[in-house]
């Protein structure tokens, strides 16, 4: 399953990549018949592999096939930052909060370095606290992290 998973996510981000577009507009069953697949496997690669803290939006619109928008966010670093900190929440997984690095390393917004750093600091490891902090916790050092390497980047 995640063969054809991996498929249709490199096969939409080449439409994004396009002409360096920002969006695209897809309809769900199009697609599904494309790639010989149920619309429910395009909903799923969409829902994990196009989210919010991998740098995406997704506007999906009912009827009609399922027309559905997929938005590269490009924003100022400030709204961008705030984004972050509201997917952050009070509480992330380590999954989560290791997806959010992965996207900003991707997105060159931070080294490789500073993701290792940054993976090193929310892992279950260095959180040596009881299991029902922990994500509280993680939430705060991942927020912490942002906030001072957003501040302080392009800073010597």
């Amino acid at each position: 399953m995640s063969k054809i998973s991996d498929i249709i996510e490199i096969f939409i981000k080449e439409l994004l990549e396009e002409d360096n577009e920002l969006g695209v507009e897809i309809q769900r069953n199009e697609l599904a018949n494309h790639f010989n697949c149920a619309p429910s496997h395009i909903n799923y690669v969409l829902t994990t592999r196009f989210t919010m803290d991998k740098g995406y939006l997704i506007e999906s619109r009912r009827g009609g096939g399922g027309n559905i928008k997929i938005l590269k966010l490009n924003i100022d670093k400030n709204t961008f930052v705030q984004i972050l900190i509201d997917e952050i929440g009070e509480n992330i997984g380590k999954m989560q909060a290791a997806s959010m690095i992965d996207m900003l390393k991707d997105r060159n917004l931070v080294t490789e370095r500073e993701s290792f750093i940054m993976a090193a600091a929310i892992s279950d490891r260095s959180i040596n606290t009881p299991i029902n902090i922990k994500n509280e916790v993680r939430a705060n050092i991942l927020k912490s992290m942002i906030i001072t390497i957003f501040n302080h980047k392009g800073r010597k």
